[in-house]
């Protein structure tokens, strides 16, 4: 069963009218679970479900265990959430109302992803990673096959990237289509830039802290498959201060009445400050993943935050 909705695309006016160019939303912020990952681990949960498991286990930087929580609550099964401690209260609440399990562990995703894999082992789960997956990858294509459907084909796609999950999904559809001549910009915090070191570096590279309050974008690594993916299509990154990506959060708002946290406000700032690397393209897309953990009143505590 799909456990996703289809999203519209929409034209903005204000961003278009602002940059001079064609800027398209892909409104992902609309899913049932608030963000994109409900298509990949909708996808994975499936499979597990199919093979006979009845017990899951996931670990998230919060959108991830939450889509998860809302799968498995509709299957009517039982599901352990591993978060670190960096993980912001709303999350937990969310999660928590949804019939999950959550359990604290580590100061940073990558300790509980390690947490999350030892207790599914030990108790015979089945483990759904936030962006790590093939099936997640595939699930996480699906929002190509409507891109196709609604509009004409972008000059570029801007998406955020933690783990890499949605852009690897992005990319394999792309190929899917025969668009794989579209460059992909994955906009990452400057304190969680793993994307960026490992293209520099021609090879995965994790990083040895964590520094942005962004902290669904806070992995030390992205997963293989997006580096491997960057010999064949190519692959831009760019890296923005928290400051900017919560003040597009507020921009958002004002433009769409739309409120987003600011990992989505991530990819949405480098359109409103209008890098100069996406000064050539007549048309982007810009994937908005939504969010669950956000607020009017946490907009505001990150606006202080950041300051």
């Amino acid at each position: 069963m799909a456990h996703h909705r289809v999203t519209p695309v929409f034209y903005s006016q204000p961003l278009s009218a602002q940059t001079g160019q064609k800027i398209y939303l892909k409104m992902e912020c609309f899913q049932p679970s608030l963000s994109f990952k409900v298509r990949g681990i909708g996808r994975l949960t499936d499979y597990y479900v199919e093979q006979g498991y009845r017990s899951f286990v996931a670990s998230s930087g919060g959108n991830a265990g939450y889509s998860a929580a809302y799968i498995t609550r509709a299957l009517q099964l039982p599901l352990f959430v591993f978060v670190p401690h960096n993980t912001h209260p709303i999350y937990v609440a969310k999660i928590r109302s949804l019939g999950a399990t959550v359990i604290m562990k580590g100061d940073v995703w990558d300790d509980a992803h390690q947490a999350a894999l030892q207790y599914a082992t030990e108790h015979h789960a089945a483990y759904l990673p936030p962006f790590d997956h093939p099936l997640i990858w595939a699930g996480n294509s699906t929002l190509v096959d409507e891109v196709v459907a609604q509009m004409a084909k972008p000059d570029a796609i801007i998406v955020a990237v933690g783990g890499g999950g949605l852009a690897v999904g992005i990319l394999e559809g792309l190929q899917r289509y025969g668009w794989q001549d579209i460059p992909l910009f994955g906009i990452e915090p400057l304190g969680a830039a793993s994307l960026a070191a490992s293209l520099a570096a021609g090879k995965m590279v994790q990083l040895a802290a964590i520094n942005t309050l962004i902290t669904t974008l806070g992995t030390k690594h992205v997963c293989q498959r997006l580096i491997d993916l960057s010999a064949s299509h190519t692959i831009h990154a760019l890296q923005v201060a928290d400051a900017q990506a919560v003040k597009a959060c507020r921009q958002f708002l004002d433009d769409h009445q739309v409120l987003v946290e600011p990992a989505c406000g991530a990819a949405l700032s480098v359109v409103y400050e209008q890098q100069p690397a996406l000064r050539a393209f007549k048309s982007l897309l810009v994937m908005v993943c939504g969010g669950v953990g956000i607020s009017p009143a946490l907009l505001a505590e990150f606006t202080s935050r950041a300051a």
